[in-house]
C-alpha cells in the first residue's frame, strides 16, 4: 500500500512528441519565434518623421551640399589651373623644341660640309696659299668657325637639357591635375547624393505638407522679402565707394535668378558665384569659393558693415551673401530657393570682408 501511495505521488513523466505530432510542434514553434521577432522588429522601426523633422534633415542635407559645392567649386577652380599651366608647359616645349630642330639641322648641314671636305686638312689648306695676309685672315676665320660650331653643339645640348626639364615638369602637372579632377568628381558626387537624399526625404511629405515646409523655409530664409524679384525697388545704396555701388545693383539686378551649384551666372547662381559675379561686374576679381573669398579683403566687424562687404556663415565659412544694408544681404541660398534679399541674422554669422 505504501509503495502504491508512493506511486500515486509520483509525477508522471513527460513524453516526447513523436511523428506527426512532432513535426507539428516544431512549426508552430517556429511560426511562434517568427512572430515575435516581427513584432520586435515593428517595435524598434524608426516613426513616421514629422513634417518639422523632414525640415530639419533636408536643411541639414542642403547645408552638406552647399558644403561640398564650395570644395567642387575650388577643385574646380585648381583643375583649371592645372590645366593652363600644363598647357603653358607643352607649347613652351614645342616652341624650343623646334628651335632645337633648326639648330639641328644647322650643325647637320654644316657636319655634312666637314664630311665633304675631310680629305683636305685646314692646316694644309691654309699653307698652300701664297699669300701671307690672306693665310693670316683665313685662319683666324678658322679658328672662329670652329669656335662657333662648337658654341652650337652645346647650345644644342643645354636646348636638349631644357626640353627634358619642362617634359619632366609637364608631368609633374599632369599628376597634379588627375589628383585635382578626382577631387572634383569626388565632391560632384557628393552634392549629387546630398540634393537627391534630400529630393527623397521631400517626396514622403503630402502635398499639404510640402506646401507648409516651402513656407516655413521661405520664412526661415528671408522673412518677408522672399519674392523679391529684380522689380523690386531698392531705393538710394549708400555704398562706401562707386565699385561697391556697382555690386549691390548687380546683386538687384540677379533678384529671382534660380541656385544652381556651381554656377557662376548670367542666369543662374550659387552663393559664391553670385558674389564673384557681382565684384566682377564693379571690375573687381574675386576668387571662386568662400573660404578664399573671405581672405580677398580687409575684414569688418559686424558693427561696421556697408554695402557692398562680403557676409559670410556657419563654421567652416560655407556660406555668402552681398550685404546691401539695414542688416540685410542678397544671397543665392540653395536648390530651390532663388536669389532673394535675406536678414544676415538669419544664419550663423563667421565674418564680413570689405573688398574695395
Amino acid at each position: 500500500m505504501a509503495a502504491d501511495r508512493k506511486a500515486a505521488h509520483r509525477k508522471p513523466r513527460q513524453r516526447l512528441f513523436t511523428g506527426p505530432a512532432a513535426r507539428t510542434a516544431a512549426t508552430l514553434a517556429l511560426a511562434g519565434a517568427a512572430t515575435a521577432t516581427a513584432l520586435e522588429g515593428s517595435a524598434q522601426a524608426d516613426p513616421q518623421l514629422t513634417t518639422a523633422q523632414v525640415r530639419a534633415k533636408v536643411d541639414r542635407l542642403y547645408h552638406d551640399a552647399e558644403v561640398a559645392t564650395e570644395k567642387y567649386n575650388g577643385a574646380k577652380e585648381q583643375s583649371a589651373a592645372s590645366e593652363k599651366s600644363l598647357d603653358a608647359l607643352r607649347d613652351e616645349a614645342a616652341r624650343r623644341t623646334a628651335r632645337l630642330n633648326t639648330a639641328r639641322d644647322a650643325l647637320g648641314s654644316w657636319a655634312t660640309a666637314q664630311y665633304r671636305s675631310a680629305g683636305i686638312d685646314p692646316a694644309v689648306r691654309l699653307a698652300l696659299s701664297s699669300d701671307p695676309d690672306e693665310y693670316l685672315e683665313r685662319a683666324s676665320f678658322e679658328d672662329r668657325a670652329g669656335d662657333r660650331q662648337a658654341g652650337a653643339i652645346n647650345g644644342v645640348r643645354r636646348q636638349i637639357g631644357d626640353i627634358a626639364q619642362l617634359r619632366a615638369r609637364a608631368q609633374d602637372e599632369l599628376a597634379v591635375l588627375a589628383s585635382r579632377r578626382a577631387e572634383l568628381k569626388k565632391q560632384k558626387d557628393t552634392v549629387r547624393t546630398k540634393l537627391a537624399d534630400a529630393r527623397k526625404l521631400l517626396a514622403t511629405l503630402t502635398a499639404d505638407q510640402r506646401a507648409a515646409y516651402e513656407r516655413s523655409a521661405d520664412a526661415a530664409h528671408g522673412g518677408g522679402a522672399v519674392r523679391a524679384d529684380r522689380s523690386t525697388p531698392r531705393g538710394p545704396v549708400a555704398a562706401p565707394n562707386a565699385r561697391a555701388a556697382q555690386a549691390v545693383d548687380f546683386a538687384y539686378g540677379a533678384l529671382g535668378k534660380p541656385y544652381v551649384w556651381g554656377a557662376t551666372g548670367p542666369a543662374s547662381f550659387d552663393c559664391s558665384g553670385l558674389t564673384q559675379a557681382a565684384w566682377r561686374a564693379a571690375g573687381v576679381s574675386l576668387p571662386r569659393t568662400t573660404y578664399t573669398q573671405i581672405n580677398a579683403g580687409q575684414r569688418v566687424p559686424r558693427s561696421e558693415l556697408a554695402p557692398g562687404d562680403l557676409v559670410f556663415f556657419y563654421p567652416g565659412v560655407t556660406h555668402v551673401g552681398l550685404y546691401i544694408g539695414g542688416g540685410q544681404m542678397i544671397h543665392a541660398p540653395r536648390p530651390g530657393a532663388p536669389v532673394r534679399i535675406a536678414p544676415i541674422s538669419e544664419m550663423p554669422f563667421a565674418g564680413a570682408t570689405r573688398v574695395a
